[in-house]
Parts: structure tokens; C-alpha cells; sequence
């Protein structure tokens, strides 16, 4: 293989992320955009949970009853409203990772134009990348704790227990982001 015209200390393509502290600028700056629209966006990351879990929850909860499951102890019966709503919950995960990942992440990077002023920092393209995606995982996390003040209000899932989930949520959301920037840096337009 010939590196002759490989400059000194230029990582190769298959090199580990150089890391240092200066996402946490890139996050901030996400955060307080985000701030500007964070009413908007919480109501829609109520609303359309709290739509799904009233129109199938109690809706068709009505005809199904109890949703027979698996666990390590035997099988259990849980209401299909319950069963529904802990799905919402991580599908919420995955789509406002996604959604973040994908289109705002995208934007930030082709239209805007942010990442190019963020570039002219001393901030390396490893920390704007990690910023982006630690900023997807925590935009999920927003809208799964909605989702879950939605299932207080309407009287599921009132255990402790249920912030054990926010951990778990978190690398959700982080997994699914990292799996949308990976389309989005191979994305043409």
C-alpha cells in the first residue's frame, strides 16, 4: 500500500474517534435552539401518544380485553391498554432519535450549513458527530418522559419501577441515532 502521500497525521478511515470535551458545546447549542420550539414539540409528543393509547387503548382495549405474555414465571395476563402504551414508549425512542438523526441532523449539516461554522472551531468532526448523536438520545428521552406523564395521567404504569426504563430508553434512542447519522453522512441529498 502506498502512504506516501499521506500527510503525517492525517487518522485513517478505519481509525477509533478522537474524543474531547468540545461536544459539549454542540450539545448545548442543539439544547437552546431546541428551547425555542420545545412547547410545540412536547405538545405534539403528547398529543399523538395520548390519541393512539384513547382510540386503540380503550377503544379496542374494549374488545380485547387481556394480553396474554411470557415471562421467566409463567405466562401473565396484562390489559391491552398497558400493552400498548410500553409500546408507544420505545416506538416513540425510535422515531424521535430517527427523526433527529435523519432530517434535523441533515439539515444542520447540508442546508444550514451549522456543522461548517461548528468546523471552524477548534471542534473536531468526531465531536460534532457524537454531540449530534448523544443530542438525538436525549430529544427521545423529551418525548419518552411526555409519553409517560400521558400514562400517569391516565392512570398507567404508577410503579417506580417505570424509571428504571429511562436508562434503557436513553441507548434506545442513542442506537437508533447512531444508526440514522450513519444514513446521513452516506445520504446525497
Amino acid at each position: 500500500m502506498d502512504t506516501t502521500n499521506k500527510l503525517p497525521n492525517t487518522p485513517s478511515h478505519w481509525s477509533a474517534p478522537r474524543l474531547s470535551l468540545r461536544w459539549w458545546p454542540v450539545f448545548l447549542r442543539n439544547l437552546l435552539v431546541w428551547k425555542k420550539l420545545a412547547v410545540p414539540s412536547l405538545v405534539g409528543n403528547i398529543a399523538e401518544p395520548l390519541m393512539w393509547l384513547v382510540a386503540f387503548g380503550y377503544g379496542m382495549g374494549a374488545l380485547v380485553g387481556q394480553v396474554s405474555m411470557a415471562t421467566p414465571q409463567g405466562t401473565v395476563a396484562v390489559p391491552y391498554l398497558l400493552f400498548l402504551a410500553s409500546g408507544s414508549i420505545c416506538m416513540s425512542a425510535m422515531n424521535a432519535a430517527s427523526f433527529e438523526a435523519l432530517y434535523s441532523a441533515f439539515s444542520r449539516m447540508h442546508v444550514q450549513k451549522t456543522w461548517d461554522g461548528i468546523m471552524n472551531a477548534p471542534v473536531s468532526l468526531d465531536d460534532v458527530v457524537l454531540a449530534e448523536m448523544l443530542w438525538a438520545g436525549f430529544k427521545a428521552l423529551f418525548s419518552v418522559t411526555a409519553i409517560l406523564f400521558v400514562m400517569l395521567a391516565l392512570g398507567l404504569g404508577h410503579t417506580p419501577k417505570v424509571l428504571l426504563a429511562w436508562p434503557v430508553l436513553l441507548g434506545v434512542g442513542i442506537a437508533f441515532s447512531c444508526i440514522a447519522l450513519v444514513f446521513n453522512a452516506l445520504a446525497k441529498g
